[in-house]
């Protein structure tokens, strides 16, 4: 593996193979979050993946903001495949955010033959999320924005921290070992770079980035997902230029690449075969 270090001392990537798969992971993740799809993908496939800034390896730093992610993107990018080079680019929560903020830069566009869009969304992020189970309205945003911007340790991962987490992203049939994995990943996330990360989410708005996205573009969703539900995928679906499709998963809450590795890695895989322009590379990026 080679690591490369991105841009403002940004994001770690750990290179696998020959290349030509991008996952990006979201809030309070790691690239631990990919396991499944870089253990299979890896095998015919080179697959790059790497920490946001603050998260897993890579260093915490002062630029939170979707611009950041975006510049980080572009340096890995830059930094992992040549020049005119293709990859299918996976972006979960927030990665798929990044996706977004860096949907019309130079960089990204020179390099993405498509996009798969998980369990994410563009704007209204805390005003749109179900994890508080009240009706829709200003209570539920103030006590959504401060339950998710707390700035209290997680600790460590229990039998109660177990549980809420269950609730709050995963699926009602969720199997132990998938929770405690989520878990381990999300209690490993530095407080401080836990917080700072949820301001910048209770304000974003990338609706622009969707429009400006036009890549092939497959979206994935759970149907039980309380963080980016399902209005955000209708939204996405709405606006992006090259809509591929949707999936559906019933029952799957919002990590849905641990809770259905199979059917994430089979999409990542279908995007490598119907997009002409890659090669096999796939970038993968995380998110919460």
């Amino acid at each position: 593996m080679s690591g490369v270090l991105g841009s403002d001392s940004g994001p770690v990537a750990e290179t696998t193979k020959s290349a030509d798969r991008f996952p990006a992971h979201g809030w309070a993740c790691s690239t631990a979050f990919w396991a499944a799809q870089i253990r299979e993908l890896a095998v015919d496939h080179r697959v790059i993946a790497y920490d946001q800034r603050g998260h897993g390896r890579s260093p915490a730093s002062l630029a939170c903001t979707a611009d950041a992610l975006a510049d980080d993107l572009e340096a890995v990018l830059k930094e992992t495949l040549a020049p005119g080079e293709k990859a299918v680019i996976a972006g979960h929560s927030m990665g798929g955010m990044t996706v977004m903020a860096a949907a019309a830069r130079p960089g990204f566009r020179e390099h993405a033959a498509a996009v798969l869009l998980c369990s994410t969304g563009a704007s209204r992020l805390v005003a749109e999320s179900t994890v508080i189970p009240i009706r829709a309205g200003r209570l539920r945003t103030w006590l959504t924005a401060r339950v998710l911007g707390s700035r209290a340790p997680l600790g460590p991962v229990t039998p109660v921290a177990r549980a809420i987490l269950k609730y709050a992203t995963m699926g009602r049939g969720s199997a132990p070992h998938m929770v405690e994995a989520c878990a381990r990943i999300v209690h490993a996330c530095p407080r401080k770079v836990r917080h700072a990360w949820s301001q910048v989410l209770d304000l974003l708005d990338l609706d622009h980035g969707v429009r400006q996205l036009t890549v092939p573009t497959a979206v994935l969703v759970g149907s039980a997902d309380r963080m980016t539900p399902l209005v955000h995928t209708r939204s996405l679906a709405a606006a992006l230029p090259q809509l591929l499709g949707v999936t559906e998963l019933p029952g799957l809450g919002h990590m849905t690449p641990v809770e259905a590795p199979e059917l994430v890695t089979a999409k990542i895989r279908e995007l490598v075969t119907t997009s002409p322009k890659a090669t096999k590379n796939t970038q993968v990026k995380e998110g919460a």
